[in-house]
């Protein structure tokens, strides 16, 4: 069964309980391996993008940015949810732009990924973006970010130290440095 597929069937046996800006939470009965009824709820969100920005083959840009959840300024690089019917490489040159400054040349996909699939149907589309020039941020209201080029031994020491606690950060930056560098 394909994935969209699977998701509409998810959406056809479920209750929408709560309605958000981001994302939904729908309700749903599920049967057990004993066969015994199972509620469970699942945040339906749109999908996200992360962009991992290349600047030279010793940099990359990373932001500080400050998140609100979990009261800490994180490490990460730049992302955004999807707009509706928005295609993924549109929203990874809207958000590269907006949360860095910086747009490119060239954006190549790496493969897809779950942020959290135990609850959440967010799909992250992850994106090297090279021939970056410099234009200027273009922040939200709602966005603090700081924008800083680091080079990549440090950036893997800062995994490495736990300093870098964002997951899609982590995944999108340990994948390029293991198969596409």
């Amino acid at each position: 069964m394909n994935d969209q597929k699977r998701k509409t069937n998810f959406l056809e046996n479920s209750q929408k309980v709560f309605n958000g800006i981001r994302f939904d939470v729908h309700a749903i009965e599920l049967e057990g391996t004993s066969g015994k009824p199972l509620q469970r709820e699942a945040v339906v969100h749109p999908g996200a993008v992360v962009i991992l920005p290349i600047v030279d083959p010793k940099n990359i840009v990373l932001i500080r940015n400050e998140r609100f959840a979990v009261d800490e300024i994180l490490w990460e690089l730049p992302a955004g949810t999807l707009e509706p019917n928005e295609p993924p490489e549109v929203t990874a040159k809207r958000e590269l732009l907006e949360e860095t400054g910086y747009e490119c040349q060239h954006l190549t996909a790496m493969p897809p990924f779950y942020t959290t699939p135990g609850y959440c149907t967010e799909i992250m589309y992850a994106y090297v973006a090279t021939g970056l020039s410099f234009r200027g941020q273009e922040l939200e209201d709602s966005e603090k970010i700081e924008v800083e080029i680091l080079h990549w031994k440090d950036v893997l020491q800062l995994i490495k130290s736990g300093e870098i606690r964002d997951g899609k950060t982590i995944a999108t930056l340990l994948y390029y440095k293991a198969f596409l560098d």
